[in-house]
């Protein structure tokens, strides 16, 4: 079973294109930086914390990260890895590993995605709702337990 689920940041915006032909499909490429759980000492006192892993999504997937996806965003995405090699204009092969998206969704909240990425994206100033809670959980006000129909 080829089966990947990962979770991490945009290290940048997806880079679109659409296919050649009559039916074009969208074809979006990005990168995750994924944290790992134990940090490695690499010999010299830096330590890699994260992979850069190469994401690639395709048709109604590459459209939704086309739109709601930007650099810094964190995401959790389903897929399966792919791999592949090709000649380099030096000639050269070069070899591929790449994760094909089956599923992707946002990790974190609209507002909580907005503090971490340092406000790159602006959206309209909205009235807070009950669901602003911070915790992802709704604001229940007190003594609603009377009005509720059942015991």
């Amino acid at each position: 079973m080829n089966k990947v689920i990962l979770m991490g940041r945009l290290t940048r915006d997806p880079e679109v294109r659409y296919s050649q032909g009559e039916n074009a499909t969208a074809v979006a490429r990005y990168t995750l930086a994924v944290d790992r759980r134990f940090s490695r000492n690499n010999g010299n006192g830096d330590q890699q914390t994260a992979d850069f892993i190469q994401c690639v999504a395709f048709g109604r997937s590459g459209e939704f990260a086309e739109k709601y996806f930007h650099k810094g965003i964190k995401v959790v995405v389903t897929g399966r890895i792919q791999t592949g090699s090709y000649t380099n204009r030096d000639g050269q092969k070069v070899y591929t590993t790449d994760v094909v998206v089956e599923d992707q969704e946002f990790a974190e909240s609209k507002s909580v995605s907005q503090q971490n990425s340092g406000g790159g994206y602006s959206a309209p100033a909205e009235r807070p709702s009950p669901m602003d809670a911070g915790d992802g959980f709704m604001n229940i006000p007190d003594g609603i337990d009377e009005e509720l129909p059942f015991n």
